[in-house]
């Protein structure tokens, strides 16, 4: 066996069997700064190259800042990357009703208090965004609005219906018992249903594959198995070949995210230089980085995102005239940062433990009364099978046991794909 595969022999087998060397798999700390990275590079876009709050033009606010912080957009591309590795990961040897219940608890609580404490704002301040109507406000909080044609009370509520349907999508693996042959089916299947939306304008077809976004969850995934397992010419592929699609959807996203023709070259500089970095993440470069204030850094990235776009601009607003507008910015983010640690102590911790214990009781209820009656033989076949949870996983090695326990104790507190995991 070669140095590459003793470097990867503890991480599990393709079957999903126990690992081959008794190893309990390190953090990977780098993902929390890498998210709270791309959360920054969203809110620096938001506070200083878009109109709200300024009056003006922000090129004119910030002359040569806005060359750099137009393309901060592209944090949300980074999400997805994240996303698609870290589900992959917080899935594995897991049942359905763990998933649901680890999503559920993970991403509602801090968006419920997002979504009324956003809507409060600009109801009571209405110079920047005005409230339409509570009732949209309730639609809100189900995080299913863009469903129902609703609008977002914030403007960063749309990745998280994108983020939702990656989770339903991913979840039919889960449902099944999520393996390494099945992820990379679902990563073919995934990109071939995606290319057909954009061929036959299928409206439907075209909302549940997101071809805009589908290859970087996809490649996300791929980058979490060559860390599981080992880099193969088949998970290169699958990674390459999704950086080359997200490359051919550069130009439209470029131009969807400003308000004047700007070259693409710099976006696809930093989405090559993301994925790149996710390359070294799967090949395990940052393994011995364990700088647990990371996990902190990680903790703040879903609230500082939920709260920062509409209520930050309206602080702009007040204070554009009063406070310098570099001093400005640099201190309403770091407010910002400090209300997200509050939300994240005080409101997402607490409830995310008792929203999660409470939807696993509910599925354990559900389970329960789907027994069939004593005496009387249930028809087996592959549906039945899928459907009677729970079932019992091989994957009992200690890499999966310290990668499960982990996930159910950091998934009340903070994102494990991260989703999304997140955004």
């Amino acid at each position: 066996m070669g140095v590459d595969d003793m470097r990867f022999a503890n991480r599990g087998r393709p079957d999903g069997g126990p690992v081959a060397v008794p190893h309990s798999a390190p953090r990977l700390y780098v993902l929390d700064g890498l998210r709270l990275l791309a959360a920054l590079m969203v809110v620096v876009y938001h506070y200083t190259d878009l109109h709200g709050g300024w009056g003006r033009p922000p090129t004119e606010v910030f002359p040569h800042l806005t060359v750099v912080s137009r393309y901060g957009w592209l944090g949300v591309e980074v999400f997805f990357l994240i996303s698609g590795f870290v589900i992959c990961m917080s899935t594995w040897g897991r049942t359905l009703g763990d998933f649901i219940a680890s999503r559920v608890s993970r991403i509602y609580p801090a968006y419920w208090f997002g979504v009324l404490l956003t809507a409060t704002v600009i109801s009571l301040w209405p110079q920047v965004r005005s409230l339409k109507s509570w009732d949209a406000v309730f639609t809100n909080l189900t995080m299913l609005q863009q469903g129902a044609g609703v609008w977002d009370v914030d403007g960063v509520y749309w990745t998280l219906f994108i983020e939702l349907k990656f989770y339903v999508l991913f979840a039919l693996v889960v449902a099944t018992g999520v393996t390494y042959r099945k992820c990379v089916m679902f990563c073919g299947l995934w990109t071939v249903a995606a290319l057909t939306a954009q061929v036959t304008d299928d409206k439907l077809l075209d909302m549940w594959t997101m071809p805009l976004f589908a290859p970087h969850f996809i490649a996300g995934i791929a980058f979490y198995l060559m860390h599981r397992f080992k880099p193969t010419a088949l998970l290169w592929g699958i990674a390459g070949s999704s950086f080359l699609l997200s490359l051919h959807h550069m130009p439209k996203r470029v131009s969807d995210n400003t308000n004047s023709s700007v070259p693409v070259w710099p976006a696809v500089l930093i989405l090559a230089l993301a994925y790149a970095v996710m390359a070294m993440i799967a090949l395990g470069w940052f393994d011995r980085l364990q700088w647990r204030r990371l996990a902190t850094a990680g903790a703040l990235t879903y609230p500082l995102y939920l709260i920062h776009q509409y209520i930050g601009m309206t602080v702009i607003y007040w204070l554009r005239d009063r406070v310098p507008a570099p001093a400005l910015v640099t201190g309403l983010i770091a407010v910002m940062l400090g209300a997200a640690w509050l939300v994240h102590r005080c409101i997402e911790r607490p409830l995310s433990k008792r929203l999660r214990r409470a939807v696993l009781r509910g599925i354990e209820e559900m389970r329960r009364h789907s027994a069939p009656p004593a005496g009387r033989a249930v028809p087996q076949n592959g549906l039945t099978a899928v459907l009677q949870e729970p079932r019992h996983y091989r994957q009992t090695g200690p890499y999966e046991q310290a990668e499960a326990e982990r996930a159910v104790q950091e998934e009340a507190e903070r994102i494990a794909v991260g989703k999304p995991e997140g955004v």
